[in-house]
């Protein structure tokens, strides 16, 4: 409307003085209008986007905002209005009590429930609700690490339907007893099958939910996956197995010593009778594995050598030996486990430095992968020195 009112004079010029100087004259208005709206609008959408902040800020509960007056009427009407929002929202809490998070309640929820997030993907097991019956009402996101099921798949699905079936029975008799004494579930271990067939170990701990009047309507817990501690104690539980064969074994080598045939001919008839009988004594038996560490001792060896069971038992035959290397004694044991055994003459080395001469026969034990060396001391090295 300006910018028509302002041609009627230009209009007027253009008649008297020609169209050149109406053309300069419209340049003119036109630059002066552009320039004055730039101004009218930063003076404007300035204290509106900062006013525009600080609703943002009010809005995350924040009510220490401090809103700054501004020139323009209308925008300063708006600011003394939330000036009295925000000081009524001060009184309504300080006086009445009403909660802070009560007002701010879903932006409050929302940081609450990635708090959440963040916590049960960073912990071995996943969060789980059921009802009474053991239908799940909820499972935390991270069940997908562990079951491949997405959360709202285990929605309604029973925790027993997963339950491998030779556990499915006793832990729906222990979940019925929690349900009728409202008492929690402690360390419960259970086998459950994944989406893909797999079997994990799980151990479940969990507290009954109980309603306003006390009554108890499901469980709250949390499933951790135990699979490889499991796995672990089946290892230990196979190796214990494997030594207490070992010394079995021993044992029957030493009711049963049947060693003569295991000397060299040329090795007893150099020898005079008395010999002959020292030198077919056993001194001691010990079981060692491919790498030469020892697994298992008579107690005969470790007192002979001047250690202690447990010492004796942490040691590798190269602590002992000598004379070998330790690429002689690897040398050795791969004969023994190609040929089945292999005999040489080495010197053993007691804790305090002193040595002997000894007799090492190695057998190969295949079906446990082991090896058992009998050892006899060469006592007419001891009688010529």
């Amino acid at each position: 409307m300006c910018l028509a009112i302002s041609t009627i004079p230009i209009g007027i010029i253009g008649g008297i003085e020609g169209f050149q100087a109406s053309y300069m004259l419209i340049g003119l208005i036109f630059l002066v209008t552009f320039v004055v709206s730039i101004m009218i609008s930063y003076l404007i959408t300035r204290p509106l986007v900062k006013l525009t902040d600080n609703i943002i800020e009010i809005s995350k509960g924040k009510l220490d905002v401090t809103l700054v007056p501004s020139e323009i009427h209308e925008i300063n009407n708006l600011t003394d209005s939330l000036n009295r929002i925000m000081a009524s929202l001060k009184l309504a809490i300080h006086k009445v009590g009403v909660k802070k998070g009560e007002i701010f309640e879903d932006t409050i929820k929302q940081e609450s429930l990635k708090k959440q997030e963040d916590l049960f993907d960073n912990i071995s097991g996943w969060i789980w609700e059921t009802d009474l019956k053991g239908n799940y009402t909820f499972c935390s996101g991270n069940i997908s690490k562990f079951l491949e099921y997405k959360p709202k798949e285990t929605i309604g699905k029973n925790f027993f339907e997963i339950i491998s079936p030779e556990n499915a029975k006793q832990s729906k008799q222990i979940f019925n007893e929690a349900v009728s004494k409202k008492e929690p579930i402690n360390n419960l271990e259970n086998w459950i099958i994944n989406k893909n067939g797999e079997k994990i170990c799980i151990r479940t701990n969990g507290v009954p939910l109980l309603d306003e009047s006390e009554n108890i309507i499901g469980f709250r817990g949390i499933n951790t996956d135990i699979t490889n501690e499991k796995e672990a104690d089946r290892q230990i539980k196979e190796l214990n197995t494997k030594l207490s064969d070992l010394k079995m074994e021993i044992n029957e080598l030493l009711n049963n010593r049947k060693t003569e045939k295991e000397l060299k001919p040329t090795e007893i008839s150099q020898e005079k009778p008395e010999e002959k009988k020292d030198e077919h004594k056993i001194d001691y038996i010990f079981i060692f594995d491919e790498n030469a560490n020892i697994l298992a001792c008579t107690d005969s060896m470790y007192k002979k050598l001047g250690y202690s069971k447990s010492e004796m038992l942490s040691l590798n035959m190269i602590d002992f030996d000598a004379l070998e290397t330790k690429n002689d004694l690897k040398e050795k044991i791969n004969n023994a486990k190609k040929n089945g055994n292999f005999s040489f003459k080495t010197m053993h080395k007691r804790k305090d430095g002193s040595t002997f001469l000894v007799y090492e026969n190695f057998h190969y034990i295949k079906d446990k992968n082991a090896f058992k060396c009998i050892v006899r001391e060469d006592y007419s090295f001891k009688k010529s020195s």
